[in-house]
């Protein structure tokens, strides 16, 4: 017999993050914008963070941006 797993929609939902390079001053005024599953932008934003903006990456950096992440608004 075949058991069936029933999942709520609210349940599946997995609330996207941002992260805003606008909302930090930068000598090259960057203007990207992040935004996927946690993990995603994170490691992304750190990758970016190292590269263009000569930040180390490591498990500081990473808690840092996973601090200042925020949640992305639902699309009207």
């Amino acid at each position: 017999m075949e058991e069936k797993v029933v999942v709520r929609a609210e349940e599946a939902v997995v609330t996207r993050k941002i992260a805003d390079c606008r909302a930090y001053p930068s000598e090259s005024n960057c203007t990207l914008t992040i935004t996927g599953e946690e993990e995603e932008v994170v490691r992304a934003a750190s990758e970016h963070a190292a590269s263009v903006h000569g930040h180390e990456d490591g498990p500081e950096l990473r808690a840092q941006i996973r601090a200042e992440l925020e949640d992305e608004k639902a699309a009207v």
